[in-house]
């Protein structure tokens, strides 16, 4: 077995979500979930076939965000794993949506911050054992951060008061 860390490279206003699917028909099922939980959403989606072709299927409303998830996940090449990008959306606003199509098995991370995936490559193919998700924590939390997380939360709308 040979690891393998691959880097998901995505410009400043992009967020992804990172998960393994099932079926073929992923694409279709993800395209329909993200046009159906925020109007007008900019988003690319590629899925890794794991069978047949071994083709990286696709689908989207931006081009760009389109061609980088296309060029992302064949580098990356993990047998049904699937990538959304977004843009002016964010992951909780669709994740609800992504969780119950009903081939996604499960999701590694949903983040804007830079991912390392770890990629382990056999004789059969590859397969994706984890992610590395942004910074390692640098420390806990003091009152002022505290305080200062709770008014983000309130000032995004996320919590009342």
């Amino acid at each position: 077995m040979e690891l393998h860390v691959v880097a998901i490279r995505t410009p400043a206003d992009v967020n992804l979500i990172l998960g393994q699917s099932h079926f073929i028909k992923t694409v279709e099922d993800l395209h329909e979930a993200l046009v159906g939980s925020v109007p007008n959403i900019r988003f690319g989606i590629a899925f890794c076939e794991s069978s047949g072709p071994a083709l990286v299927r696709w689908s989207g409303t931006d081009p760009g965000l389109v061609d980088l998830a296309r060029t992302t996940m064949l580098e990356v090449g993990a047998g049904h794993a699937f990538l959304v990008l977004l843009r002016d959306a964010f992951p909780i606003n669709v994740l609800p949506a992504v969780r119950a199509v009903a081939e996604v098995c499960g999701i590694y991370c949903a983040t804007a911050n830079p991912v390392e995936v770890i990629v382990a490559q056999t004789e059969q193919g590859r397969g994706i054992l984890g992610v590395v998700d942004g910074a390692r924590s640098a420390g806990i939390e003091t009152e002022a951060d505290v305080a200062e997380r709770m008014a983000l939360l309130r000032r995004f709308g996320y919590k009342a008061g």
